[in-house]
């Protein structure tokens, strides 16, 4: 689908939309990245009316977790814009990443799922070392369009408000969020939430490939049925991520690589598997078919006993046939940052080194492979745990400094 293709179908869709029916809008998916407790959930509660950290260890610990999503249609009321009221203009898919050191497996996943971006930085805390490693992790993505807020602005006078901008302007500086709008908000207070949604609504919208065989990444894969529910009202498991091309229709016959994990002998051995999908649900619309953009829930044929617990979560959805074999060895061309950001210091990135680990995040799936051969410009991995050898595709790539994983640098399958 070109441009114009893209502009006319979000016309049509939006005079459906005036009607109610926000099904057809063209959607995309937009991360929410920061240090931990700089406000990532707070705001994406006042962007979507939503509260993300649904997990029960996310809400007694009070740190995003797994990640979570929230849907939003922004609208255009005589120049105010809203999530209520008036002209559709946007639908958004808003996926919270976690902002923990530890979880930078799961910030890397979500990332292979989002077309843009916001940034928080706290106007009190400033730059922080999870803010330095997720603006790497969204280069490492691929990811352009970024908007940067600048929160908690309750809690700083002018000067500090002022210090903190002109420091995060020369954070920026060189990277793929240089030329990026800093939007100055308080997310607790309901300041300038508009001027987000505004600013959300002058990304472009990309243009998705809807020709090519369909696939679908799994963030995620639960059961959603109630205990005690009667067996013939049981619903099958169901698979959460995002179509990254083709099309998916209710009743098409599906596989999921690299499948089922089972040991045969001493070996490792994944069977792929095939199913049907039963239903889809895009935020809180059923679906008949499906095109790239935004979240999607797909409900399947298998058993809710093997999605439960997010179990599948890093697969990869295709038609039948239609996905590249799975492979435990694979080669990449790879580009080193310069630095690891700390807490408190800079590190040089050191060269790669024969037999070390080396976490991978491909789309969603998350490995580590042992290397087994290094040239300047290649790396060959023996990974444990094995992926689709989709060419070209992009793979962050993190390093165990410490007893942590810390990006440093990305590459490309070759």
């Amino acid at each position: 689908m070109d441009r114009e293709a893209v502009n006319k179908n979000i016309k049509a869709n939006g005079d459906k939309a005036k009607a109610g029916d926000i099904s057809g809008m063209p959607v995309f998916n937009v991360g929410i990245v920061g240090h931990i407790d700089h406000g990532k959930t707070t705001l994406l509660s006042r962007l979507t009316g939503k509260w993300t950290d649904t997990h029960s260890e996310e809400l007694k610990r009070g740190i995003t977790i797994k990640l979570g999503y929230a849907d939003a249609v922004i609208y255009d009321n005589k120049g105010e814009y809203n999530i209520r009221e008036g002209k559709p203009l946007r639908h958004v898919t808003f996926v919270d990443a976690p902002g923990h050191e530890m979880l930078m497996a799961t910030m890397l996943s979500g990332a292979a799922i989002m077309d843009a971006a916001i940034l928080l930085v706290a106007a009190n805390e400033g730059i922080k070392q999870q803010t330095r490693e997720h603006l790497l992790a969204l280069q490492a993505r691929g990811i352009k369009n970024v908007i940067i807020v600048q929160n908690k602005i309750d809690l700083v006078d002018k000067k500090r408000l002022m210090e903190n901008y002109k420091e995060i302007k020369e954070f920026v500086g060189g990277t793929i969020a240089e030329s990026s709008v800093i939007i100055p908000t308080s997310a607790q207070q309901d300041i300038n939430i508009d001027k987000v949604l505004r600013a959300l609504t002058e990304i472009p919208i990309p243009v998705r490939d809807i020709e090519s065989s369909s696939l679908f990444v799994v963030a995620r894969s639960f059961d959603i049925n109630r205990p005690g529910s009667p067996i013939k009202e049981l619903k099958g498991g169901v698979l959460g991520g995002a179509l990254k091309r083709g099309k998916l229709k209710v009743g098409d016959e599906i596989e999921i690589k690299p499948g089922i994990h089972s040991k045969k002998g001493n070996q490792d051995v994944y069977e792929t598997i095939r199913t049907k999908i039963l239903a889809m649900h895009r935020g809180e619309h059923s679906i008949k078919e499906a095109m790239p953009g935004g979240s999607l829930a797909i409900e399947t044929s298998l058993d809710p006993a093997m999605t439960k617990a997010d179990s599948l979560s890093g697969n990869v959805v295709g038609a039948i046939n239609g996905l590249p074999p799975i492979k435990s060895t694979i080669k990449l061309k790879y580009h080193l940052f310069k630095e690891i950001f700390g807490e408190r210091e800079r590190m040089k990135v050191e060269p790669l080194k024969t037999t070390e680990l080396i976490m991978l995040s491909v789309n969603t799936t998350i490995t580590v492979g042992n290397i087994t051969k290094i040239t300047p410009n290649d790396v060959e991995m023996n990974l444990r745990i094995p992926i689709c050898d989709f060419k070209g595709e992009n793979a962050g790539m993190a390093r165990n400094i410490h007893g942590h994983w810390r990006l440093i640098g990305y590459g490309e399958l070759v």
